[in-house]
């Protein structure tokens, strides 16, 4: 998993450093990780992260199946 982190979401070059702000910034990597990957489609994470972005409905259909 971190392997997967660090290449779509670029996790190591988070420099996030105060509070609890880069445990809370990891936790929603991680939940954004197990969205994309629960995609039914044949689109990798990076480009159904791409669409995501993108596209509203998208978006929808990834959040709520």
């Amino acid at each position: 998993m971190h392997w997967s982190l660090d290449v779509s979401m670029r996790e190591d070059e988070c420099q996030i450093l105060l509070g609890n702000g880069g445990q809370n910034f990891a936790r929603f990597r991680h939940i954004t990780l197990n969205l994309l990957k629960r995609n039914k489609g044949k689109d990798s994470v990076n480009l159904a992260q791409m669409k995501s972005l993108m596209n509203d409905e998208y978006r929808e259909k990834l959040m709520f199946g």
